[in-house]
């Protein structure tokens, strides 16, 4: 089983949840930006959570089904499309062998997933397949996808004719179910409302900045990437200039160079960093980051450590019942009652 690049778009990669345990030699973690997308695609599409998928940036990427598939897209909505036909997308589709699914323009979001079941093979390197392209590793030879390319799908012994076979329409290219497991939140909105707890140097920043930061609204800047995104707003001023020591950094540390001007840490980040860190955006705001568009803006809230871990666990008690549910209506094929939101 396997995929075929057809057009390369502006960025598509393959990701799965990251590498852990290298920041200590210098390694990022990578992965999906939006990892809530990523285990839902992979969820799904009958995968583990953590199983390499494909990550979409913006529009213009497509892909040939080069035999019959079962998948699912998640996250920005790309406007997918086979064959002229809209695709539906946050539940499990059957692609006919020959099928292509294209990604004509961002309607909300800037990242899309697309997972398929069994995942996408290709080599670990450092338990992790996901692409860290400025490294070069990982990945389909550590570089975004290419037109031409084609990708290896592992092994599974599950034949989507044979379980669905009996609700196959022969006009289609594609055959969905009639459920869902859509977000209940203004997925992909490009005016987000961020979660934040202070960071280590929050103290050493004057009061007026501290103002700002909460009170003031931050857009991303055209060149924000996957290793950060730097925003343009109030500019965040220290009490008094001085240099810091270069100590460790995480996804979604806040820090503010000379300009006073944020950078918020995504996949990518470099694993030190000098800059002071005045914040900290909660881990389940992470992937609201991730799919704001160039332009989009951020209005940064401040909640207490507490109130971040408890959010993180509720996050993963809803998570850990989604998974039970597509579980079940997978086993259920396409004859399931409606759909459901997290």
């Amino acid at each position: 089983m396997s995929l075929e690049v057809l057009k390369r778009g502006l960025l598509a990669t393959v990701q799965d949840l990251g590498r852990k345990g290298y920041g200590k030699y210098g390694i990022s973690s990578s992965g999906a930006m939006d990892s809530y997308a990523c285990s839902l695609a992979n969820w799904l599409a009958g995968n583990d959570g953590g199983e390499a998928l494909l990550e979409i940036t913006w529009s213009g990427f497509s892909i040939r089904f080069l035999r019959d598939t079962l998948a699912s897209i998640t996250g920005a909505d790309l406007a997918p499309e086979s064959s002229g036909i809209s695709v539906p997308m946050w539940r499990p589709v059957i692609f006919r062998k020959g099928s292509e699914l294209t990604f004509k323009r961002p309607v909300s979001g800037c990242r899309s997933y697309v997972a398929v079941l069994g995942g996408i093979d290709v080599p670990e390197v450092m338990g992790s397949r996901s692409t860290y392209m400025r490294a070069g590793i990982g990945g389909l030879k550590g570089r975004a996808l290419q037109s031409g390319d084609v990708l290896q799908v592992k092994h599974t012994a599950f034949e989507t004719r044979c379980m669905w076979s009996s609700v196959w329409n022969a006009e289609y290219p594609f055959q969905s179910v009639d459920w869902s497991a859509s977000p209940r939140y203004t997925y992909g909105h490009p005016h987000q409302i961020v979660r934040v707890t202070r960071g280590r140097e929050y103290g050493d920043f004057s009061s007026l900045a501290q103002e700002r930061l909460f009170q003031d609204e931050y857009i991303v800047k055209p060149e924000s990437d996957r290793m950060g995104y730097r925003l343009k707003g109030p500019q965040l001023q220290l009490v008094t200039p001085r240099e810091y020591v270069s100590e460790g950094v995480a996804v979604g540390t806040v820090q503010v160079p000379a300009d006073g001007q944020p950078i918020i840490l995504m996949a990518d980040r470099q694993t030190l960093g000098g800059y002071p860190k005045i914040a900290q955006v909660a881990s389940v705001d992470l992937s609201r980051v991730a799919q704001l568009p160039p332009g989009g803006s951020i209005r940064f809230h401040e909640i207490s450590q507490s109130e971040s871990e408890g959010l993180y666990f509720e996050q993963a008690r809803k998570m850990k019942l989604m998974k039970s549910m597509i579980d079940y209506r997978l086993r259920e094929g396409f004859h399931a009652a409606a759909g459901f939101e997290l």
